[in-house]
């Protein structure tokens, strides 16, 4: 029952992402922040396909022990295009609320960006492995869960100073994601059962999706 609840969840939430991902960049015409959002929107479901598809199969043939490897680099494969989910977000803030200048809040978006990547491709991560390292999880978190505190203030602060009614439970979404995610690099492998916050998490980056792409069929309504 699990497998087959699991891997249908995950098939609806790739597909609706993707979608909305693609009908926001061809829908875009010219708006560079729906761009930006279409782009972000495929990049996390392309590369959450990377670990749940593997997953999906895995949990409906020979169980996800056997599969071990492959499903250890999509997570690293899922940590590299989720950073990168994030730093599109950024410039997403940038361009909906015309934020010029701001180099250093830019260069600490790019600073925590290289960190968590150059940390994810630490061998020490052991992504293959069945007993990957707890201490590392947390390393390679630390500067991901810092550009997501960054992102939570600047859209909570922009929003509400604009008055901006579409995107004003965006910086929400992004708490949600968050406090949905870190109990489970914590706790997943001694908990089993706190690896099912995994589902409002995604649920929360659909919400943060469907954000934009109401937005967007917002503004083309006017």
């Amino acid at each position: 029952m699990q497998a087959v609840f699991e891997t249908l969840f995950d098939i609806v939430y790739l597909t609706t992402v993707i979608i909305l991902g693609i009908r926001m960049i061809m829908n875009s015409r010219g708006q560079k922040q729906y761009l930006l959002y279409g782009t972000m929107a495929v990049t996390l479901g392309c590369g959450d396909a990377f670990h749940l598809v593997p997953r999906a199969i895995a949990l409906l043939t020979t169980g996800l022990a056997a599969w071990t490897a492959v499903l250890g680099i999509g997570k690293l494969i899922t940590s590299i295009t989720m950073t990168v989910f994030y730093v599109l977000l950024y410039y997403v803030w940038r361009s909906r609320y015309e934020i010029s200048g701001k180099n250093g809040t830019t260069a600490a978006v790019w600073f925590l960006s290289v960190c968590r990547i150059v940390l994810c491709l630490m061998p020490q991560n052991a992504w293959t492995s069945a007993s990957a390292p707890l201490s590392w999880g947390i390393y390679r978190n630390i500067p991901f869960a810092l550009l997501g505190i960054l992102i939570i203030v600047l859209f909570y602060r922009s929003a509400g100073e604009r008055q901006d009614r579409p995107f004003r439970w965006l910086w929400l979404t992004v708490v949600l994601s968050f406090a949905c995610y870190i109990p489970v690099v914590i706790f997943a492998d001694t908990i089993p059962a706190v690896g099912a916050l995994m589902i409002p998490k995604t649920c929360a980056y659909v919400w943060t999706v469907a954000i934009g792409y109401g937005a967007m069929k917002g503004e083309s309504k006017r």
